[in-house]
């Protein structure tokens, strides 16, 4: 009888070619089916050729082709293409068998999905995979969560073919139905805000200190070496020095018209439907749009008027206060982020390991980087930290980087330029630390105009008043809820 396959994967495009053959390197036997049957034939006669690959060219064949409980992962596009799928494999399955989907998939879809498959006896994944195709091949950070009882059965390969850290693999148990996808969602979401800051970052460097490329390159390569050491600094130094055929900066020639696939709009959706100011994604998503409006940028710029950039101050000086303003928004990013994730976790009853999330993120994926060991050791020491910004390391670090920061921002509005993030994380920062916010102006203002009724501070909470501000209003009042 031929040797069955540990695992099955269903779509040969860049990541799942590279899954493979990751799983492959980590001496696990791999089935491969893809809809477009030549793609088996070029993948395993090809970069799978003389490997424990098995390509099969229906889905019966494939899962007859592997070891009982089956597993058949799904690289394929979110949506849906992963419920075709998932009914395709039905069939063939049986009780305790796992589907796997390791596509960008928004969070209800896992919830539903592990729902259903559940119902049928079956198991279900939902799975985020972050590090691109190098990290795909390599060691990816990977996120799975859906039904518990699949995880004894898919460890074994996940941990393997996950990147590691001095700590152990990127790889661990995240929770219940979607909370995978969740994670892996924010992380997107982490990763639009940290990408868009060093950006705001750039266009700093080169239109107020008018720096080159190639200063700008030497600057981030020296960045890359302390706090700020991260894969996105790390390829932005990469990205700056990369020179054309003629040797002019590849990336002083590309539109500047961002694309985005959805997911930072998702975290920013689950934010506003979580009541979490999640500022700094939100205006990285935002961004991206405004790029995308290059015409009508074009042609407000010949009639809106501005100041023009000017300069005149110490530029080195002023280089380590952006290094400092850049840290300090990264922060509260990240912050934002957990934010959510505890809210959500509430929300859905996900037991989230947040220093295991940390973990996960230190090695293989988009947004690894050095502080997020910082992160781990604050929640190692207090599971239940409200905010990173409060644990002390993190505290001591904003203190560090306040003056800097606020002479950055301030700055960028007298000369002109737009840093959206940078400038929104500092007024998240001032507006957590702010004991009394206005919002009892504007509790009067909801109540003047429909009666919402407001809480008083010399009584206890949940006790709501109503005032006849008019003299005409009465005292009928609205129903009091939180949206």
């Amino acid at each position: 009888m031929k040797q069955q396959s540990d695992i099955g994967l269903v779509g040969l495009a860049v990541m799942g070619e590279n899954l493979v053959l990751n799983m492959e390197s980590k001496g696990f036997t791999v089935s491969v089916y893809n809809r477009t049957v030549a793609k088996v034939d070029n993948f395993v006669n090809g970069r799978g050729k003389g490997k424990n690959i098995v390509g099969t060219k229906s889905i019966e064949e494939l899962v007859a082709s592997l070891k009982r409980p089956r597993k058949v992962m799904l690289m394929v596009k979110a949506g849906k293409a992963v419920d075709d799928f998932i009914e395709l494999l039905l069939p063939h399955l049986e009780a305790g068998d796992i589907i796997i989907d390791g596509g960008n998939t928004h969070f209800p879809d896992t919830n539903r999905r592990t729902a259903y498959m559940e119902s049928k006896g079956l198991l279900y994944i939902g799975t985020g995979v972050s590090g691109g195709e190098e990290g795909a091949l390599t060691g990816p950070s990977i996120m799975p969560g859906g039904s518990k009882a699949a995880w004894p059965h898919v460890k074994p390969i996940f941990q393997a073919i996950a990147a590691r850290v001095d700590d152990g693999p990127c790889c661990d148990w995240v929770g219940e139905n979607g909370a995978g996808h969740f994670v892996k969602m924010v992380h997107n979401g982490i990763e639009y805000g940290d990408m868009q800051l060093i950006c705001e970052a750039y266009q700093i460097m080169k239109d107020m200190l008018g720096m080159s490329t190639d200063e700008m390159h030497e600057v981030f390569a020296e960045w890359n070496k302390g706090d700020l050491d991260s894969y996105l600094i790390e390829i932005t130094r990469d990205i700056l020095a990369y020179k054309d055929e003629n040797n002019q900066a590849v990336v002083e020639y590309i539109l500047d018209t961002a694309g985005q696939k959805g997911t930072g709009k998702w975290t920013g959706i689950a934010a506003l439907d979580q009541g979490v100011p999640l500022t700094l994604i939100g205006e990285a998503v935002f961004s991206r749009c405004l790029s995308a409006q290059k015409d009508e940028r074009v042609a407000a710029s010949k009639i809106l008027q501005g100041p023009k950039p000017a300069f005149k101050g110490d530029k080195k000086a002023f280089i380590e206060d952006l290094r400092k303003a850049l840290f300090a928004s990264k922060v509260v990013s990240y912050a934002q982020g957990y934010t959510l994730m505890r809210a959500a976790a509430a929300e859905y009853g996900w037991d989230l390991n947040y220093g295991g999330i940390a973990l996960m993120w230190r090695g293989g994926c988009i947004i690894r980087s050095v502080f997020l060991g910082k992160i781990k050791e604050a929640f190692e020491k207090d599971h239940d930290i409200a905010n990173i910004l409060i644990a002390p390391y993190f505290t001591e670090k904003m203190k560090e980087a306040q003056s800097s920061w606020r002479n950055v921002v301030a700055q960028t509005a007298l000369n002109g330029i737009p840093a959206p993030t940078m400038s929104s994380a500092l007024a998240y920062y001032d507006g957590y630390r702010c004991e009394r916010l206005p919002a009892n102006l504007l509790q009067a203002q909801r109540d003047y105009f429909g009666a919402h009724t407001y809480e008083r501070i010399d009584k206890p909470r949940g006790e709501f008043f109503h005032t006849n501000w008019t003299g005409r209003g009465g005292d009928t009042v609205a129903t009091t809820y939180i949206a």
